[in-house]
This record gives structure tokens, C-alpha cells and sequence, in this order.
């Protein structure tokens, strides 16, 4: 897939510098950054189901309780 972005000439030198000082082509660079916001999104909306889950039944466990349970000690 290609995808075109336009962009002013201060922004463009601006991505391209950024780019070089990290090894990084301006296309891998790019990809990263989505790929990261990506995941970012994901793991809020993860964030807020556990937050939920937790708020409705906020028993908590500590790690001696959960490694007994589990037969690890």
C-alpha cells in the first residue's frame, strides 16, 4: 500500500531530520509512529474494561494469596 502526505516544507525537513538522527527512513519512521498510536488506543481501551471490571468487584489478591492458590509455594 503507498500512501501520500502533504506537508509544508518546515514540517517536512523537520520529519526527515527526526528521521535520520534515528537510522530511520522517513517511511519507517511514519509506520512506527502509526503503529504505536495504534496500540496506544488499544491498550487504553484495555485500560478502561479492566478499570471497570475492577470498579464493579475491587477485590484484590496479594502475590503470596495468588502464588498459594496456584500451588507455587
Amino acid at each position: 500500500m503507498t500512501i501520500s502526505l502533504r506537508l509544508n516544507e518546515a514540517d517536512g525537513a523537520l520529519i526527515r531530520r527526526y528521521a535520520e538522527i534515528h537510522g530511520l527512513t522517513v517511511s519507517e519512521m511514519i509506520r512506527q509512529s502509526v503503529l504505536e498510536r495504534i496500540e496506544d488506543e488499544f491498550d487504553l481501551q484495555a485500560y478502561h474494561a479492566a478499570k471497570a471490571s475492577f470498579d464493579a468487584d475491587p477485590e484484590t489478591f496479594t502475590l503470596d494469596e495468588v502464588e498459594k492458590e496456584l500451588g507455587l509455594q
